[in-house]
């Protein structure tokens, strides 16, 4: 399940990532939401934090996450991830070859650190 976490701001989306995570997380919530803020912002910042309870994605959200992140791999200013298991940080190295954009890990005691990284905002052409 994704939950849009109230630390989101205008051009920050901050989500909570727990249990296994399917195509209806993101085709209810996760994209809607990324989408709205690269339509009015050109960029958007994302936070994703796995709880405890992360388990992962299930094969058709693993899908949707693909076809969006591939279409607006360059609609990303920065990417916090926080916690998840091991294997979750060599998954983000891989994908960070395919984004220009900046991507922290942080561990999951750093939450706060990490929000306040990824509410940081590089100017866009949108400021002008």
């Amino acid at each position: 399940m994704i939950e849009v976490m109230s630390e989101s701001t205008e051009r920050m989306l901050a989500v909570k990532a727990t249990g296994t995570l399917t195509d209806i997380d993101y085709k209810d919530t996760w994209i809607p939401a990324l989408q709205k803020i690269i339509d009015e912002f050109e960029v958007a910042n994302v936070l994703l934090y796995m709880d405890n309870d992360f388990k992962g994605w299930d094969l058709k959200a693993m899908w949707e996450d693909t076809k969006f992140g591939i279409k607006h791999r360059n609609d990303f200013a920065k990417v916090a991830i926080v916690g998840g298991p091991g294997w979750v940080k060599w998954g983000v190295k891989l994908g960070e070859m395919m984004m220009d954009c900046e991507v922290k890990n942080y561990e999951s005691d750093k939450l706060t650190e990490a929000i306040e990284w990824a509410k940081q905002t590089a100017k866009c052409a949108c400021d002008d």
